[in-house]
C-alpha cells in the first residue's frame, strides 16, 4: 500500500516548494508593505489585519470542521487571503467589516467551490468587490494624518494632475492599508521574483498593455506626471505582482499569461478612464478571471505532429 498515489488538488508545481512553502513566501512578500501600512495608518491597520486574518482562519478551520473535511488550514492559503484582503481596506473600515469580508472569501468565494485549487476567482478580492458594493460609502472614504481627502486617482478623475508623484511612489498618501508605498510593493515583488514564486509574464503584460491604453485614450499623451501617478496610484501595483498572479486564478500557458495580463491592462484603464470610479483594479481582475478557462483553451499547445481539431 505504500506504493499509493497522493492526489492532491491544483495547483501543481514540479518543485521541492510545498503549497504551505510558497503561501509562507508570499506572505513574506507582503510584509514591507504590510509594515508600511501600519506605520503608516496605525494601530487601527495592526487592528484590521489582524481581524481579517483571524476571521479568515477560523472561518476555514470551523467549514471544514463543520462538513468532516480534512483541515487544511495549514496550507497558510487563508492566512494570505486574509492578509490580501486587509491590506484592500481602509485604514477607517470598521472591525465588522474586517470580519464579514473574511467570512465572504472563504465560504463564498473559495470553500464552497471546493476550497485552495477550485475556487474561480481571487478570494480576497471577490470579498473586497463584496464590501465595496455593499458598504461603498466606508469603503471608498480614505484619511492620511487624520486628515479625510480625496486620493492621487480621484484628484486626476476630477481632471487635476496637482498630485506629487515622489509622495506616491514612496506612500505619504491616503489610500488601502497596502496600496500606497510603491516602493514598498516592489520590495516584496522583487523578493517573489528572486524565489522564483512568481514570473513576469503576467505583471509584465499588465502594466505594460495598461501604459498603452492611457497613453492612447487618455487625453493626456505621454505626459509624465500622468502617467507616473496612474502606474503609482491604487491598488494597480499590488495587483499586478500580488493578486494577478494567483497560482489558482491565472492561466498556467505562457501565451495565455501574457493575454491574460493584457486584458487587465485593458479593463483597468476602461474602469479608470470610462468608468465612474477612479480605480478599476479589483474588478479588472476579477473579470480576467473569469476568463482564464476560455485563455487557456485558446493558449493550450497543440500535442507535436497533429493539427488542431478533430478530422
Amino acid at each position: 500500500m505504500s506504493g499509493l498515489l497522493n492526489v492532491a488538488s491544483s495547483p501543481h508545481i514540479r518543485a521541492k516548494d510545498t503549497t504551505s512553502k510558497i503561501m509562507l513566501y508570499v506572505i513574506i512578500g507582503l510584509m514591507p508593505a504590510s509594515m508600511f501600512g501600519i506605520y503608516n495608518f496605525g494601530f487601527n491597520a495592526l487592528l484590521l489585519i489582524i481581524l481579517t486574518i483571524g476571521a479568515c482562519v477560523i472561518t476555514e478551520y470551523a467549514y471544514n470542521l463543520l462538513l468532516h473535511k480534512k483541515n487544511t488550514i495549514a496550507d497558510l492559503s487563508a492566512v494570505v487571503t486574509g492578509l490580501l484582503l486587509a491590506l484592500n481596506l481602509p485604514p477607517t473600515a470598521t472591525w465588522w467589516m474586517a470580519v464579514l469580508g473574511g467570512i465572504f472569501a472563504i465560504v463564498i468565494v473559495k470553500m464552497a467551490f471546493g476550497g485552495l485549487g477550485q475556487n474561480f476567482m481571487n478570494p480576497a478580492l471577490g470579498a473586497r468587490c463584496f464590501l465595496l458594493i455593499s458598504f461603498t460609502g466606508r469603503m471608498t472614504t480614505f484619511t492620511y494624518d487624520q486628515v479625510t481627502g480625496a486620493t492621487p486617482l480621484a484628484i486626476i478623475k476630477g481632471g487635476s494632475l496637482d498630485v506629487n508623484t515622489a509622495d506616491m511612489f514612496w506612500g505619504r498618501i491616503p489610500g488601502t492599508i497596502g496600496e500606497t508605498s510603491v516602493a514598498a510593493i516592489l520590495i516584496g515583488a522583487i523578493f517573489l521574483v528572486f524565489m522564483e514564486v512568481i514570473d513576469l509574464k503576467i505583471p509584465a503584460a499588465y502594466l505594460g498593455s495598461f501604459l498603452i491604453f492611457i497613453i492612447l485614450f487618455s487625453g493626456y499623451g505621454f505626459d509624465k506626471t500622468y502617467i507616473v501617478a496612474q502606474l503609482c496610484g491604487g491598488g494597480l501595483m499590488l495587483g499586478a505582482f500580488f493578486m494577478a498572479t494567483d497560482y489558482v486564478t491565472s492561466p498556467i500557458t505562457p501565451k495565455g499569461k501574457i493575454v491574460y495580463g493584457i486584458l487587465l491592462g485593458i479593463f483597468t484603464g476602461i474602469f479608470r478612464l470610462f468608468g465612474g470610479s477612479a480605480e478599476g483594479v479589483s474588478y479588472a481582475i476579477i473579470f480576467s478571471n473569469l476568463l482564464v478557462p476560455l485563455i487557456e483553451k485558446a493558449t493550450l499547445p497543440k500535442a507535436f505532429g497533429k493539427r488542431g481539431g478533430l478530422r
